[in-house]
């Protein structure tokens, strides 16, 4: 893949969720489709000279499912987001 995000722009790359939780209750996917979702971030530009860039690639980030574009290169889904819309870092 050769994908480079201009600006403060990041590649991102959805994580399968887990409809699962920890004491085994199932949560189906169509319970609440406006959560944020957790992505992984594939590839970073190094960002305007005002906008520092937080995350780096591998980074596992949680975005608003409706925000950025969504681009499908190779059958493979990819969302582009501005860092602004990157929520938080999930460690």
């Amino acid at each position: 893949m050769n994908i480079k995000p201009l600006a403060d722009r990041v590649l991102l790359k959805a994580v399968e969720k887990e409809n699962i939780t920890t004491s085994g209750i199932y949560i189906p996917e169509w319970s609440n489709k406006e959560r944020p979702y957790i992505y992984e971030v594939v590839a970073v530009w190094p960002g305007k000279e005002d906008k520092h860039m937080s995350v780096k690639i591998w980074d596992k980030v949680l975005s608003g499912q409706y925000s950025g574009d969504d681009v499908k290169v190779n059958w493979q889904e990819y969302k582009i987001v501005g860092i602004d819309y990157i929520l938080a870092i999930v460690e």
